[in-house]
Parts: C-alpha cells; structure tokens; sequence
C-alpha cells in the first residue's frame, strides 16, 4: 500500500527544494536561500513607496487597456519604478533628489543603459503625478499600448516556414 503524503507535503525533499535554491552548509550558511541583492532591495522599495508612486501605482493597476505593470521590478543591478513586460516599458518617477549632484548623469547612464538593452524608459516628474495622476497613467499606458502592439503584430515563422 503506497502512503501519500498528507497537508500539501509532495516530494520535495525528494526533488531537492521547492524551487529556491539553498545554501548547504558546506557552502557557508545553512539552508539559506540564495537571491539576487536585487530581489532583497525591490520588496524593500516595494514597502516604502513614495506617495507619487503609490498614486500611480493605483491608476497603473486599473488601466483599461489590459495592461500589466510591475512595481519596483528588478532589471540586472537596477530597480524600475514600474515595468510593463508585454511592451517592455520601464517607467521611472523622478523627484527633486534627481536634479542635485551627480544624480542627473546617474540616470543618463541608467537609461542608456536599459535602452541598450532593448527596454523603452519613460521619465515621469513626481510633480506631475501628484498634480494630475490620471493624466500620468494615461501617459504611461498610451506609451505602452503600441509598443505592445509592434511585438503582438511582429510575425514569427511558424514550424517549417523561414
């Protein structure tokens, strides 16, 4: 007679872990799981959102067009404000603290980069979000739309064609 196990239990131990990996204690640790620091930073920023990004946060999840947007999403050593995978938008809400010392060619140099990698980056001012943030998500999803739409439209072989 085969014992199943009981409470949602599986195999794991069998497998080897529930799909996050672990530190042996060889490897200095315990069974620690092992993550990006950009994951850790994220659901840190995710807790202690400005109240521009709060505002805009909540227009972004209501939008109509059937937009997804994620909120201080990890991409490589940096943290997006919000990310839109379906049409690879990444957008960042800068405040006053971008305009002083050497921040402004730090975002240059960010949004170089992400463009580089193939990623379009929207600039928003916090000023405006809080002066009028259905016209900020408005923006936001009007630049998201068509680029959601060129990848949707792009054709892709299908099997045995070139």
């Amino acid at each position: 007679m085969k014992i199943l196990p009981t409470c949602g239990e599986g195999d794991r131990a069998k497998r080897g872990g529930g799909g996050v990996q672990t530190r042996t204690p060889s490897q200095g640790g315990g069974n620690q799981p092992v993550r990006r620091p950009e994951t850790y930073a994220a659901r840190r920023l995710r807790r202690a959102m400005t109240l521009p990004e709060v505002l805009l946060w909540q227009e972004l999840k209501a939008n109509g067009e059937g937009l997804r947007f994620r909120r201080q999403h990890p991409i490589g050593p940096y943290v997006a404000d919000f990310y839109c995978a379906a049409a690879g938008l990444v957008i960042e809400i800068d405040g006053a603290v971008h305009h002083m010392g050497n921040r402004p060619e730090r975002d240059d140099t960010r949004t170089r980069i992400l463009e580089q990698k193939g990623f379009t980056v929207v600039r928003l001012m916090a000023s405006d979000v809080l002066n009028d943030v259905a016209a900020a998500a408005e923006a936001v999803v009007r630049a998201a739309t068509p680029l959601r739409q060129s990848l949707r439209d792009c054709h892709l072989p299908v099997n045995g064609e070139d």
